[in-house]
């Protein structure tokens, strides 16, 4: 057998770490690798995978429906109006992470992101020209990093934003699909490169 895969409960393989935790099967199978060109979904992740900075990935899943009811949705513009008021509320409440200082980034980074999108069209066409070339990617989940996430993380920093390192922004490519990481043998790589294969990339 494979040992990068691992037998679901419907008998087929997938990624092994879609067995770590009964939750992940649906999100490895219905989310994870799949393009995305929806700015509040790529916000949205980008924002949850600075909370997951030292934390595991099943503690923010877990909480992902309270992150969105508690930042409307990852609506940009809603976001970027935050006060000082609305960080001492987020800080008291149970439902998601309160961290004080990854708070205050998903607030900030609304800010840029607006700044950005006023400039690029959207986040998606800035995001998306980062996507590497197919041929020249590691083979899957044996990289942290890659020369495109430390570009998108350069970058990203000169325009401001934070909690955006080449890790956390590798482990975001990964997830909105600018790379399928989809290991051999799992039954949904095939599906995630149709998906790659028919997605428009953004322009605008």
């Amino acid at each position: 057998m494979n040992t990068a895969t691992i037998v679901g409960p419907d008998g087929r393989a997938r990624c092994r770490w879609s067995g770590a935790a009964p939750e992940f099967i649906d999100y490895h199978d219905r989310e994870w690798g799949f393009p995305v060109s929806d700015d509040r979904r790529l916000f949205e992740k980008l924002s949850l995978e600075g909370f997951q900075s030292g934390l595991s990935w099943r503690t923010v899943l877990a909480k992902r429906e309270s992150f969105r009811s508690v930042f409307h949705g990852f609506d940009v513009d809603k976001i970027a109006r935050f006060t000082g008021r609305d960080v001492e509320r987020l800080l008291k409440d149970e439902r998601i992470i309160r961290h004080r200082g990854k708070i205050e980034a998903v607030i900030h980074n609304a800010r840029c992101a607006r700044e950005l999108v006023e400039r690029a069209g959207s986040l998606a066409a800035f995001v998306w020209r980062y996507e590497p070339d197919a041929k020249r990617l590691a083979p899957p989940q044996t990289v942290s990093t890659s020369p495109e996430s430390v570009a998108l993380s350069k970058d990203l920093k000169k325009l401001g934003w934070k909690f955006v390192g080449p890790t956390t922004v590798y482990s975001f490519m990964q997830a909105m699909g600018l790379v399928n990481d989809h290991v051999e043998g799992c039954i949904i790589r095939r599906e995630v490169e149709r998906s790659r294969k028919a997605f428009e990339r953004p322009r605008r």
